[in-house]
């Protein structure tokens, strides 16, 4: 009896941190005062909404990539892009443009900053340039609600609407195919680098670059602060919250029934 309570809490530990959280199906859109507390607008819409009255980013058949760290001194920021971009395949992605969803409540003036949340608490800091200026190896910063076709060469981000496709909303950044020889629409650490504020760079263990540090998942909340400057900050480091198709979940819950009816 006392091996099964043992194997039993054993199962239930390693249910609980291989289940999947929860993709989210609808994100909060809300506009600061000065202060900081003050609301000046809001409004919540979800992806049935943004897909039916906003344009549509990526087509769902093309794959867009992001780009995790070289760990390579000589060659720290890979302008070539062919390092480490193949794991951070997030899939043939539709979504709809962050700058869109802010125009909801307003939108974001020069000075202002806009937080990108996640449900776990995540967040990522942008400042208005970064939403709003047009650069093609930026790309549109976007929220990802889609996917037509898994990672191949990434870790699986399920398939399908959310909540199906079980990372989103993503953060993406839909950037086009210009900077390697491949065609692969990549935002990599180089993009990083020539596109977005130095205070928003982001950087794994604080040595190596890496876009996919960037790509909030499962993002619940924008929030545009008025009048306050990006710092590019985050409350947790790059930790990836660990994840695991439905179906590893589904077997070890059974395992765990299984114990607890011969007991």
């Amino acid at each position: 009896m006392r091996n099964h309570n043992f194997v039993l809490i054993a199962l239930l530990a390693i249910y609980l941190v291989v289940l999947p959280t929860t993709a989210t199906s609808d994100i909060h859109i809300v506009r600061y005062a000065p202060d900081g507390t003050t609301i000046l607008n809001e409004k919540t819409v979800n992806y049935i909404w943004m897909e039916t009255n906003l344009p549509v980013l990526g087509d769902g058949t093309t794959h867009y990539y992001h780009q995790g760290p070289t760990f390579n001194e000589s060659d720290l920021w890979d302008p070539a892009e062919y390092q480490n971009v193949e794991s951070r395949d997030y899939g043939a992605v539709k979504g709809t443009a962050v700058r869109d969803l802010c125009g909801l409540v307003g939108g974001m003036g020069s000075g202002d900053t806009l937080k990108v949340k996640a449900e776990d608490g995540f967040y990522k800091n942008f400042s208005h340039a970064t939403v709003y200026a047009e650069n093609p190896r930026k790309g549109t910063m976007g929220l990802a609600w889609y996917v037509g076709e898994d990672s191949v060469t990434g870790d699986p981000q399920g398939s399908g609407y959310v909540p199906e496709y079980y990372d989103g909303m993503r953060l993406i950044f839909f950037a086009d195919a210009s900077t390697n020889p491949w065609g692969r629409h990549v935002f990599g650490d180089t993009d990083m680098k020539e596109t977005l504020p130095e205070g928003e760079w982001h950087f794994f263990s604080g040595t190596w670059p890496s876009t996919s540090g960037l790509s909030v998942k499962q993002v619940s909340d924008l929030e545009i602060y008025t009048g306050h400057e990006t710092n590019g900050g985050e409350n947790t480091p790059e930790t990836p919250t660990p994840q695991a198709p439905l179906g590893i979940a589904a077997v070890l819950a059974a395992l765990v029934a299984g114990i607890l009816l011969r007991r």
